[in-house]
């Protein structure tokens, strides 16, 4: 009996191990089926993680358009280059990895304009270091359809792509400060995973950046252990919802004529900076706004973050004498035809003059605003205003506060004047600080009988999921700040300053005939921020003009400055700026029939004379009062300048080029730079061109056979 007793022992023991053990694990399995959390981990959503597929549905960036609906900004698809090198990709049929390195470098190189030496090094560092892919850094970013196309055809082993939108802009260098810029920024997620988004940084792709990024969506399923849907579970799908459309106020074809002439100033004169702005007078539209320094939005080539337009704040100079004189006016207290002593003045420790230094000796207040006299402007406060009143009206026309115009990083500027040397500086802009905005904004006052505009860059924006506007921008008019009287005095001034016939007005080279140009110049000295008071060199002004035309009822309002140009004169930007002028009254019809600014200025749109009879064409030219030059003497016309299409005014020339003639001189005395140079290279007569502006000298007489000599050409701004 205490045998069998002893022959039971063990069993029973591994029977009780046995037992407690599947007890311990049912109650474990208990535990983990009844929980819905364990070690802090909801198992549900665990378990849901584990099986379900998440897949983000990217929303596309908004479109930026101008005016015309032509498009400024957009999303493109563009493709980055992977270069494979794990051999396990390959199979004993394909090879599917990067197996020739020397070949792959030199054949990409090709194609991608890039250097061989840098691309095998890429490929062979990644090999090196056993990574299973590598990318070639910005040589393999951001690569067009028609470059993957090429490469794709090189059928390279191993080299692939990734799919990726980026921000293109199809006219590069262009409204950049306005447009601003938009780039695609990677993070990591959570577990790991590189995310992109396309994000606005400046201009108005940051501005409207939440209303042009959209909202993304995301797809949902469950999967199995192989990665396959499983049947009949439950799928959650949201659409992405797109970026708005944005629609700019901007004028393409304005803007390209701005830009034009920026680039003609920078070319000529290798200003620190200049700048241009237009706007509709009706409206407040912004039609362009151009600098030089620029960038290229593609390229983000910046110098500097600070739009010109609303970002960089600087001494104005005597535009703000236009609104000294229109806040004396308004209060009653103004008298034109009283006189005082032009030249220099006193005030405290400090000597005032007037810019050409010696004045033009007694004058009236009226010739004092069209010549420009710092002493004039100056002696109207205590005469006609005080420093408070001063201040308050350069408040009220909106300097020293923001437009409230739809650009991000606008600057107010400043109006600290104080004391009585501070107050009369302020009085001709020195000493306070203005944007071109303000200036633009308080000119649209004297161009709408008092009542000052709201200026809009955005036009309308649009929603192209609903097809519905969601903002749509409304013309803003302030109450009337100013009398009716008050803006016909001011406009009065305005017109002498660039119509007298008085050889000292100093606004005489924005002259046009016909166009009712009314405007004032501006001539401010730089502050040394480093060293404290005024740079003193010939070159070291900002030379300005604020205007708009036609004077009774003004359509376009103008803004133009240059900082330190190589020619010391305020003649660098007026050229331009007529150019600018004549071209947008050409392109908005302001000279056709029944919208003429002045009965004096006809315009034609050129047709093709090629092969027409030389008088023929003289006499269509004659009865539309355009001027022509004929070269030769040939009975028929075989080139002509301006081509097919283009519309001239009765101040412009056409060049018809006949059939037979010899090379004679022609009298090139009033042409400007660009007439002198067609017609010298039509002729194939070799010449020497010094100066800028219109032809003053020549060195070949009129009417003079000219061989093989160079002509000496002189320009003059002044002419």
């Amino acid at each position: 009996m205490t045998k069998n007793k002893r022959e039971w022992k063990y069993p029973k023991k591994v029977f009780l191990c046995m037992l407690f053990v599947i007890l311990t694990l049912f109650g474990k399995y208990c535990y983990l089926a009844l929980s819905s959390n364990i070690n802090g981990r909801d198992i549900k959503v665990f378990a849901e993680n584990r099986n379900t597929v998440s897949k983000s549905l990217k929303a596309k960036r908004g479109t930026i358009f101008d005016s015309e609906g032509n498009i400024l900004a957009q999303n493109v698809t563009s493709y980055t280059l992977v270069a494979y090198l794990d051999e396990s990709r390959s199979t004993k049929n394909k090879i599917n990895h990067v197996k020739d390195i020397d070949k792959t470098a030199r054949e990409l190189a090709v194609v991608l304009e890039s250097d061989e030496n840098e691309i095998r090094e890429k490929i062979k560092n990644g090999k090196d270091k056993k990574k299973y892919q590598v990318e070639l850094g910005t040589i393999g970013k951001n690569i067009s359809e028609i470059k993957k196309s090429e490469i794709e055809n090189l059928n390279l082993p191993g080299i692939d792509f990734e799919e990726n939108d980026k921000r293109y802009y199809p006219n590069g260098d262009f409204a950049s400060y306005i447009l601003g810029y938009a780039k695609t920024n990677e993070m990591e997620d959570e577990d790991g995973k590189i995310i992109s988004s396309i994000d606005g940084e400046l201009g108005i792709e940051a501005k409207f950046d939440k209303e042009l990024k959209g909202t993304d969506g995301f797809y949902k399923y469950q999967q199995d252990r192989f990665g396959y849907k499983i049947p009949d579970t439950a799928e959650t799908r949201v659409e992405a919802l797109d970026g708005k459309n944005v629609y700019l106020t901007i004028d393409a074809n304005i803007q390209r004529f701005t830009e034009t002439e920026i680039k003609d100033i920078q070319n000529k004169y290798a200003p620190e900076w200049v700048f241009m702005a237009v706007m509709d007078a009706k409206t407040g539209d912004i039609l362009s706004s151009a600098s030089s320094p620029s960038f290229n939005p593609n390229l983000r080539d910046l110098s500097s973050y600070q739009n010109p337009l609303v970002s960089v704040p600087f001494e104005p100079g005597s535009t703000m004498k236009t609104y000294t004189y229109m806040c004396a006016i308004d209060k009653g207290s103004y008298d034109g035809s009283a006189l005082f002593s032009s030249g220099t003045i006193e005030v405290l420790d400090a000597v005032i003059k007037d810019w050409n230094n010696t004045g033009w000796g007694v004058i009236n207040y009226d010739k004092g605003f069209e010549y420009s006299s710092n002493v004039g402007v100056t002696t109207m406060i205590g005469k006609f205003l005080n420093k408070d009143e001063l201040k308050d009206c350069f408040k009220k026309y909106g300097f020293g506060s923001a437009t409230g115009v739809d650009l991000s990083k606008e600057v107010s500027g400043t109006l600290g004047f104080k004391y009585p040397v501070e107050v009369a500086n302020a009085t001709f802009g020195q000493g306070v600080t203005t944007t071109p905005i303000q200036h633009l904004k308080a000119l649209s006052m004297i161009a709408n009988g008092g009542r000052q505009l709201t200026p809009h860059v955005v036009e309308k924006v649009e929603d192209p999921n609903t097809k519905k506007i969601t903002y749509e921008r409304k013309v803003e008019s302030s109450e009337k700040l100013v009398n009716d009287n008050t803006i016909n005095k001011i406009k009065d001034l305005m017109y002498n300053v660039v119509n007298s016939e008085d050889p000292a007005a100093t606004g005489k080279k924005y002259y046009i005939e016909g166009f009712n140009v009314i405007g004032k110049t501006g001539t401010s000295q730089i502050y040394d921020e480093a060293r404290g008071g005024y740079l003193k060199g010939e070159n070291d002004y900002i030379y300005s003009f604020s205007g708009m035309f036609p004077k009774d009822n003004p359509e376009v309002i103008l803004y133009t400055a240059v900082k330190r140009p190589n020619a010391p004169s305020s003649n660098t930007i007026s050229e331009s700026t007529v150019k600018l002028m004549k071209n947008i009254a050409k392109y908005r019809n302001l000279v056709s029939e029944g919208n003429k600014i002045n009965s004096g200025v006809t315009s034609l749109t050129l047709d093709s004379y090629i092969n027409k009879k030389t008088s023929d064409v003289k006499g269509i030219m004659d009865s539309n009062k355009i001027q022509t030059v004929i070269i030769g003497d040939g009975d028929k016309i075989i080139d002509q300048y301006p081509q097919k299409g283009e519309v001239v005014l009765s101040y412009d020339k056409v060049f018809l080029i006949t059939n037979k003639g010899q090379k004679v001189m022609p009298d090139l005395k009033g042409y400007s730079r660009s007439e002198a140079i067609y017609l010298l290279k039509t002729l194939n007569i070799k010449y020497e061109l010094e100066g800028y502006g219109h032809v003053t000298e020549q060195s070949v007489p009129p009417g003079t056979i000219v061989g093989d000599e160079a002509v000496k050409i002189k320009l003059d701004q002044a002419n």
